[in-house]
């Protein structure tokens, strides 16, 4: 007698194959059959008639890394139906790091990757993790935020705490060349730590230095990296902002076509919107963060020095009316939450660089913003390529609670609903089984996952449940924290996690490690 039987489903199983109607069978954590079991019983059985069964998705690209810690339950992605995530991205991750490092939250203290994955593990949680470690992490540790190159010592420095990182089961690491520190690295350096990584199996994870004016050279610095150092390359979140750069994936696109026609491993994710989110602060020059906050804050404050800073804002022609405040953390600061920047300098009677400099200084540069950037037809068309998969770029959020705060990128809600329903059943972007392709067993397969992201037996059962006509995401940029519909029942490792709607206790998720 299995323990779970799902029958007369929709099979959908991950690999890009088409769909069937037939059974999944559940014995403890693993799947042991599908295709049709009419004859056998089960201790529950679930009629799956008229949805789809599908594997977990995987979020490619998440920020859950304190987020779990916080709410283990990690309401906003299992009620998308995530059963995995992909943390430490954009260079900077849970570990390694400080024991005793600074955070807005009352957290246990840590220090290594495996420091975090075994809390993780102890506490508890809803979703399985896969980690990676942030450039950013090992920079600093041994750097601080100083704008220089390396030093040879420094360098054998980081190496080492990269060597530390993968041996305690990290998947790879990540960079962030946007934010300092990882953006005052050269592509030396980062071709040292890959090499690292590399020989460990690992692969490498970008935020590139540039998504608009300088977007090629950007994906041609990833994929020298990837050369260089011999190691699979990912590109997060790919896109190009700003009206002027609109249209340059099709550039991006042929070029990592050609490269991996080549024999270079190139893979890159995406999410769902046309508007980005990151901290209000990247509006600041990156050389004006060197050194830590209070540096950045006599800086803007020095009259010649804040000249400089206003006049490089300036130039980049910003568009304020695109750039929305998500969140502040000083209640006095909240009546902004949700509100343009040209909204709140009409507000305080500034222009909109010194509102925005100005609520900066007084949240100590902590403002998290989203920014309208991209165009639905670039969106649809990186959607489309065969190597793309699916990722949020944000962290596990929750309706009530302390991650409840401000007013966040409906993505931490929505984006894989948005991704069948929008894109799917609405615009015909992608056939259901090339969507759920995207969301399980591509990306299982990009991190050597070979028993997730797809319904076979002998895989872990996480699985899907969903209603093919109903999913839908609800979450608005208005609105941002509201639950997508549609999705039925979410099974991690054998267990309910959604059941019929509801979300249980159960907290079944594993951290993941590398496999050598």
């Amino acid at each position: 007698m299995y323990d779970l039987l799902i029958r007369n489903g929709k099979v959908v199983d991950g690999t890009g194959n088409p769909w069937f109607y037939g059974d999944v069978a559940v014995q403890g954590e693993k799947i042991v059959a599908v295709g049709r079991l009419d004859d056998k019983r089960a201790k529950r059985t679930i009629d799956a008639e008229g949805l789809v069964v599908a594997p977990g998705f995987i979020d490619s690209h998440s920020h859950s890394d304190e987020a779990l810690l916080i709410n283990p339950k990690a309401e906003s992605k299992v009620f998308q139906g995530v059963t995995t995530e992909v943390i430490g991205q954009c260079g900077t991750s849970a570990a390694p790091r400080v024991e005793a490092a600074e955070s807005n939250w009352d957290l246990p203290r840590w220090h290594s990757l495996g420091d975090y994955l075994d809390l993780l593990e102890k506490q508890g949680v809803a979703v399985n993790v896969i980690p990676l470690f942030g450039h950013g992490n090992v920079r600093r540790l041994v750097m601080g935020m100083a704008n220089r190159p390396a030093t040879a010592e420094e360098l054998r420095a980081m190496c080492q705490l990269a060597d530390a990182a993968m041996r305690e089961g990290a998947f790879g690491f990540s960079s962030g060349l946007i934010y300092p520190p990882s953006s005052y690295a050269d592509t030396h350096e980062l071709v040292a730590v890959a090499k690292v990584v590399a020989a460990h199996g690992g692969i490498y994870a970008t935020h590139m230095r540039d998504e608009g004016d300088n977007l090629l050279a950007a994906v041609s610095e990833a994929i020298t990296i990837g050369e260089q150092a011999g190691i699979p390359v990912h590109i997060s979140h790919h896109k190009t902002c700003g009206e002027a750069n609109w249209g340059k994936v099709k550039d991006t696109l042929a070029l990592i076509d050609a490269k991996r026609e080549a024999g270079v491993d190139i893979t890159l994710d995406q999410y769902p919107y046309i508007a980005t989110s990151t901290g209000l602060k990247v509006i600041v020059p990156q050389w004006a963060h060197a050194d830590g906050v209070e540096a950045m804050r006599q800086r803007v404050s020095d009259p010649q020095i804040g000249a400089q800073i206003r006049a490089e804002i300036a130039a980049q022609g910003y568009r304020w009316d695109w750039i929305l405040v998500a969140s502040c953390r000083k209640e006095e600061n909240k009546q902004f939450e949700g509100k343009s920047v040209e909204e709140i300098a009409a507000m305080t009677g500034q222009a909109p660089i010194e509102a925005a400099l100005e609520l900066l200084l007084a949240e100590d540069f902590d403002v998290g913003m989203v920014r309208f950037a991209m165009c639905e037809e670039d969106v649809e068309l990186v959607m489309r390529h065969p190597l793309v998969m699916i990722g949020s770029d944000a962290s596990a959020l929750a309706t009530s609670g302390p991650l409840a705060q401000g007013k966040p990128h409906p993505r931490a809600y929505g984006t894989f609903p948005r991704v069948l329903g929008h894109y799917g059943r609405e615009r015909g972007v992608l056939t259901l089984e090339a969507a759920v392709h995207k969301m399980s067993g591509l990306t299982a397969a990009r991190f050597r996952l070979w028993d997730r992201g797809v319904l076979r037996p002998g895989s872990y059962a996480d699985i899907t449940i969903f209603d093919e006509e109903r999913v839908r995401d609800t979450a608005t940029f208005v609105e941002p924290h509201r639950h997508a519909v549609g999705i039925h029942y979410v099974i991690v490792n054998g267990q309910m996690v959604i059941d019929q709607g509801v979300q249980t206790e159960h907290l079944p998720g594993k951290a993941l490690r590398r496999r050598p």
